[in-house]
C-alpha cells in the first residue's frame, strides 16, 4: 500500500513537471513565417497580425531620420516583401542580415511592422581594438 502511494505521488510530481515545461515552452517559442509563405497565403494574410522573418535585401534599406520611417525588403530567396517601420532602427540592423518583424500585412502589399528584431550570428567575435 505504501509503495502504491509513493508511485502515485511520483506520477503526480512528474505530471506536474511535464505540464510546467510544456506550458513554459509554449510561451517562449516564437514562430514566424517567411516572405514566400506569406505570399502563398494570399488574401488570407491581409490584415492579420503576423511575424515575418527573412533576410534584409541588400540595397533596399532607406531611413528618414525626420519622420523615423524605415523601409526595407525582407526576402527568403524565393519571395520578397516590402516592410515599413516607424521608429528608430535597432542598433545591429544592417542589410544582408536576418530580421524578424511583427505587424500587419496590408492589402497594398506592404508589411507594416510595429517591431523589428535583428537576428545575429551565433558565433562570437571579440571587438577589434
Amino acid at each position: 500500500m505504501r509503495r502504491a502511494r509513493l508511485m502515485l505521488a511520483a506520477a503526480v510530481v512528474v505530471g506536474a513537471l511535464v505540464y510546467l515545461v510544456i506550458g513554459g515552452l509554449r510561451g517562449a517559442v516564437v514562430y514566424y513565417i517567411t516572405p514566400g509563405e506569406l505570399l502563398d497565403r494570399g488574401p488570407d494574410a491581409v490584415g492579420r497580425p503576423l511575424r515575418l522573418g527573412g533576410q534584409v535585401q541588400p540595397g533596399s534599406r532607406s531611413f528618414d531620420p525626420r519622420t523615423l520611417e524605415l523601409r526595407f525588403v525582407l526576402t527568403d530567396g524565393r519571395a520578397a516583401v516590402p516592410v515599413l517601420y516607424r521608429g528608430v532602427p535597432p542598433d545591429l540592423f544592417t542589410e544582408g542580415q536576418g530580421a524578424v518583424v511583427e505587424g500587419i500585412y496590408g492589402s497594398d502589399g506592404v508589411f507594416v511592422a510595429r517591431s523589428v528584431i535583428v537576428k545575429h550570428s551565433e558565433q562570437y567575435a571579440p571587438p577589434s581594438p
